[in-house]
């Protein structure tokens, strides 16, 4: 069966998969981020995707994936001009080598339609790339609500809305490392809120159409902690004080765009509390949780929809 393979190299995570429609194989790893940091710088993380990529590589191949028929890579974080990030170089370099040795076809994405791509496949929900649908990316890099339309074999997404300036995800990390809890908090902080009593209601984040700033959720979080607030409590506030505003703008999106699915992607959309919300109060489709993070998965869809749509 043929199939295709696929490299996506983000800020925190090496990622190889293959993909075919009767066999999915995948190998990650995280970045090394040094004990206290809230990230990498972007050589940084360049230089630890060139090491990693071979071993990944070989990792995936020895699960025996079939005949490649094209390669792709996530090539920039964004479909919009002058989106850049040095560390998706390694990844797009790579695809492009793997192909010319092959003389396969080698496809270009990016980070943001592959999270789509594999959310929607994971959520069992593909036929949502061959509509108009709401989606809500949510990383450590990107808090969006996008509108999103088939582009051929891909989709095409406008940003109609979310953080004007930190996202969600840097949000809980910087929480996080306030409560001492490792880099990146998102799992830690989810178990963390699940051991507290949700003494304390969300913080009334104001929005502004579809948007809201996340910046003074930061200044909170450091007022309760140094007045010796329960951790477990601190983390439950942050996490119901994101829930509450997603909620609320995801509810206005869907009275302006009615009839329209709601899909969530994005490393952050793996937590607990806000998946069980947005799916009871907006009808949320979720990404599995394991390719809810950075995967090369919805790079390799995409790249085996494109080659099946000449080829197949």
């Amino acid at each position: 069966m043929k199939g295709a393979l696929a490299f996506d190299t983000s800020n925190y995570t090496t990622s190889v998969a293959w993909f075919s429609p009767d066999r999915q194989l995948h190998a990650r790893k995280l970045l090394d981020v040094p004990a206290g940091a809230l990230g990498l710088r972007q050589q940084e993380a360049l230089f630890q995707h060139v090491r990693r990529l071979p071993e990944l590589t070989q990792a995936l191949f020895a699960q025996g994936p079939g005949q490649i028929a094209a390669v792709g890579a996530s090539a920039a974080p964004r479909e919009a001009e002058g989106s850049y990030m040095p560390c998706f170089l390694a990844g797009s370099a790579q695809a492009q080598v793997t192909a010319l040795a092959l003389n396969v076809p080698c496809f270009s994405w990016s980070h943001q339609q592959g999270h789509l791509a594999a959310a929607a496949w994971s959520a069992g929900r593909l036929e949502l790339l061959d509509r108009p649908f709401l989606a809500w990316h949510l990383s450590g890099g990107t808090t969006e609500l996008l509108k999103v339309t088939p582009s051929g074999p891909a989709v095409s997404a406008e940003a109609i809305g979310g953080s004007s300036d930190i996202s969600a995800g840097q949000l809980i990390d910087r929480a996080g490392a306030l409560l001492g809890l490792d880099f990146p908090a998102g799992k830690a902080l989810d178990a963390l809120a699940g051991g507290a009593a949700g003494r304390l209601a969300p913080f009334p984040v104001k929005t502004r159409g579809l948007s809201f700033s996340l910046s003074g959720m930061e200044n909170q979080v450091r007022a309760m902690a140094e007045r010796g607030e329960e951790r477990a409590e601190i983390a439950c506030f942050v996490l119901r004080t994101l829930c509450d505003v997603l909620v609320r703008v995801t509810a206005a999106a869907q009275s302006a765009e009615p009839g329209l699915p709601v899909l969530c992607s994005g490393g952050v959309a793996s937590n607990t509390l806000l998946r069980r919300q947005l799916t009871e109060f907006c009808q949320a489709v979720f990404s599995a949780p394991e390719y809810a993070s950075d995967n090369a998965m919805g790079t390799a869809i995409l790249t085996y929809r494109a080659w099946e749509a000449k080829h197949g």
